[in-house]
């Protein structure tokens, strides 16, 4: 009978060993997923996406919940619902520009370039143009402007300003300089955003010599916008669309 050779047990079994381990550790190394930069920005952009859904959904949570306390007020008899309507409607329109307002703010007055100025290129830039008035009311806005005005014509989100030759329309009407444009806001905030060095204003008043003269006023009064506007592509969405 042959005798079993001990030398080659061993290596069958340590072999044997050796793909049992190698595969144990394999399976482990699939279940860890490597970290890289692009796994990490990935993972930030994730969380930063749900902080702003959550504020989202806490801002809606409030609102639903000051709705329902409307409601209950309403089933209780405390408030009236036409009430409430009103005073929702009247909300609306002034934020859509259809209310006379009235507040503190800065009115400017603006006006071609009537001297000869050498620095200038050509005629052009001694006049106002569209681009001119849309630059200042820009800036007005992000200075936090609330309502705003150019020759008593009411600025709104549709309201547009466009050349028509030696004058400019705004909301379909016809006009010429000089331009008075009215802003209700913080007035200090308001005057440095078009009086500030650097700023639009500034440079058609110090470079192309337009006239640009801002006052700041106690008590402004912006008119409502005078004309229709209806939808007729957009459309509202439902709730959870």
């Amino acid at each position: 009978m042959k005798k079993s050779n001990p030398k080659l047990i061993i290596i069958i079994s340590s072999a044997i060993i050796g793909l049992f381990i190698a595969s144990q550790m394999k399976l482990n190394l699939e279940l860890i997923t490597p970290v890289t930069v692009k796994s990490i920005i990935t993972a930030k952009n994730e969380l930063s996406a749900a902080k702003i859904e959550l504020i989202e959904l806490e801002k809606l949570v409030e609102q639903k919940s000051e709705e329902l306390y409307a409601l209950q007020n309403i089933a209780t008899g405390e408030d009236n619902i036409i009430d409430i309507i009103e005073s929702d409607l009247k909300m609306n329109k002034m934020k859509a520009g259809y209310t006379k307002l009235e507040g503190p703010g800065i009115e400017i007055i603006m006006f071609d370039n009537l001297l000869l100025n050498n620095n200038v290129i050509s005629y052009n830039d001694d006049i106002i143009h569209d681009v001119d008035i849309l630059n200042i009311i820009n800036d007005l806005k992000v200075a936090g402007a609330e309502a705003i005005c150019i020759n008593e014509e009411r600025i709104i989100s549709i309201s547009e300003i466009k050349c028509g030759g030696p004058i400019i329309r705004v909301n379909d009407r016809s006009l010429g300089a000089p331009f008075t444009i009215k802003a209700i806001g913080d007035p200090k905030v308001l005057m440095a955003a078009v009086n500030a060095p650097g700023t639009y204003g500034d440079t058609l008043r110090t470079i192309y010599g337009i006239g640009l003269e801002p006052y700041i006023v106690d008590k402004l009064v912006i008119p409502s916008y005078k004309g229709i506007f209806t939808f007729n592509f957009a459309k509202p969405m439902e709730e959870g669309e």
